[in-house]
C-alpha cells in the first residue's frame, strides 16, 4: 500500500502529511475570512477542499511551478472526492493560495 493510500479515519496510524494537513486545516479555518477570493454566503467549509487540494498538490509536485501544474489540477478538480458542489473556476484561487503558502510563494 502506498503511504498516500493510508487512512487515519479506518483506523490506520495517521501519516506525516495528514499531521501536516491538521496544522494547515487549523491556519485556513483561523484565515480564510482575509482572502481575496472568499466570499461571504460561501463558510469555511466551502474552500476547506480547495486548501486540502492545493497542500496535497503542492506536496505531490515539490519542485515544480504552479503554471506546469494548474493544468493538471484544473482536469484532475473534477475527478477529486471532496470537492462537494464546487467547480474550479470558484476554486482555483484557494488551491492556488494553499499551494504557494506550502511552496513559500
Amino acid at each position: 500500500m502506498d503511504r498516500n493510500d493510508v487512512n487515519p479515519t479506518q483506523g490506520f496510524r495517521a501519516t506525516k502529511d495528514q499531521l501536516n494537513w491538521n496544522n494547515e486545516e487549523t491556519y485556513w479555518r483561523d484565515n480564510w475570512r482575509a482572502r481575496p477570493y472568499a466570499q461571504a454566503d460561501r463558510g469555511f467549509d466551502y474552500y476547506s477542499p480547495g486548501y486540502r487540494y492545493g497542500f496535497d498538490a503542492a506536496n505531490k509536485y515539490h519542485g515544480r511551478k504552479w503554471n506546469d501544474v494548474e493544468p493538471e489540477l484544473r482536469s484532475g478538480w473534477d475527478k477529486y472526492e471532496h470537492r462537494g458542489n464546487s467547480t474550479w473556476d470558484h476554486m482555483k484561487d484557494a488551491v492556488r493560495d494553499a499551494w504557494n503558502r506550502v511552496t513559500g510563494h
